[in-house]
């Protein structure tokens, strides 16, 4: 028999207690609240061969669907400051910063790239984020990609 791998969406109020328990262990071991897996499943109160038996397949709706992770490539004047007034605009926005790429200055003009993820709700958030041209420094900027 094949069976096609199929996502579906249930609350969590009608899985098994193992399902959250599952997701509880993983954000334990991604905060460091716990220093092995084993540990973890202990403080939760799940057995390991539970944990290691669903890990791979119980996701948090939250972190896989309700987040957008957006690429943005600022080419930004090199004075003191312009770079950190970017990123405040970006906490502002509430977009919380995954990595941030600089090269070295070339002509007065760094590069940047800037990987975040928008957590809010509103389509408006991409075009509030376009206003990063507006700052003082910000010579340019382009979405490299949105998920």
């Amino acid at each position: 028999m094949n069976r096609r791998s199929q996502l579906i969406v249930a609350d969590s109020s009608i899985l098994p207690e193992v399902f959250t328990k599952v997701l509880e262990v993983k954000k334990l071991m991604a905060q460091k609240g716990e220093k092995s897996f084993a540990s973890a499943c202990r403080r939760v109160g799940i057995s390991r061969s539970a944990y290691y038996k669903y890990k791979d397949f119980v996701f948090s709706y939250e972190e896989l669907f309700n987040r957008r992770i957006v690429n943005l490539y600022l080419l930004l004047d090199d004075s003191p400051g312009v770079l950190s007034n970017a990123l405040v605009f970006l906490h502002d926005l509430n977009a919380n910063i995954l990595t941030v790429n600089q090269s070295i200055p070339v002509d007065g003009a760094a590069a940047v790239n800037i990987s975040l993820r928008l957590t809010g709700d509103s389509e408006d958030e991409l075009t509030r984020l376009n206003s990063i041209t507006d700052l003082n420094g910000v010579l340019e900027a382009k979405f490299l990609s949105a998920e």
